[in-house]
């Protein structure tokens, strides 16, 4: 089994790449393979709703000129994901949030059901809403997330400060011991969700 942990933050080596070591390393200690893939520091789109993905159904953003598509297809061959980002004015990185709302709606029956988890990284404050925020598209995918001790937020500012939170690389130990132990429990079959029951979309509109 295999479990992906995205790099949200610009800075490849910075605290948010700190937060994620920690949590690669336990599963393989449990026998479960990890990746960690880094979104880069390129210009990221944002999602224009052309439906494109869906006409052309191959699980692909029609924008193929950044890293949405080369991240979004090792969803197939992962059995759980990690996101961690750095806080921004209270939210998660915005090319962060590009690429998860572009990957999950151009590829998410590849992601669908398989537990996750997200991690917030910030100097002091912010860090519970952009954790909330980076929860939201799981539980829309039906993924089961992931809990841990604490909120999975680690504190640092500059480049592997977050190392010396104690606390929060606990945390984060603690999360990654839980995700290893939910895979081995199901065997990596993801979550059902509604199964064979067609999707009911509805609005408000009368």
């Amino acid at each position: 089994m295999k479990v992906l942990l995205i790099n949200g933050s610009p800075r490849q080596k910075g605290n948010t790449a700190t937060a994620l070591a920690e949590v690669a390393a336990q599963p393989q200690k449990n026998g479960i393979e990890s990746e960690i893939v880094w979104i880069g520091n390129k210009p990221v789109r944002g999602c224009i709703a052309c439906n494109q993905c869906k006409a052309k159904a191959d699980g692909r953003c029609a924008f193929d000129d950044d890293v949405c598509n080369r991240i979004s297809a090792k969803f197939a061959a992962c059995d759980a994901l990690v996101v961690g980002s750095p806080v921004y004015y209270g939210q998660p990185n915005g090319a962060l949030l590009a690429i998860i709302q572009r990957a999950f709606y151009s590829n998410g029956g590849a992601i669908a059901g398989k537990p996750a988890a997200a991690i917030a990284v910030c100097r002091r404050g912010g860090a519970t809403a952009s954790f909330e925020t980076l929860n939201l598209p799981f539980q829309m995918m039906n993924m089961p997330v992931v809990t841990s001790q604490y909120w999975n937020i680690v504190y640092g500012r500059e480049p592997g400060q977050a190392a010396l939170d104690a606390e929060g690389m606990q945390t984060l130990r603690a999360l990654a011991n839980n995700m290893a132990f939910l895979l081995k429990a199901t065997g990596g079959i993801p979550a059902p969700g509604r199964g064979d029951e067609p999707w009911a979309p509805m609005h408000f509109i009368r």
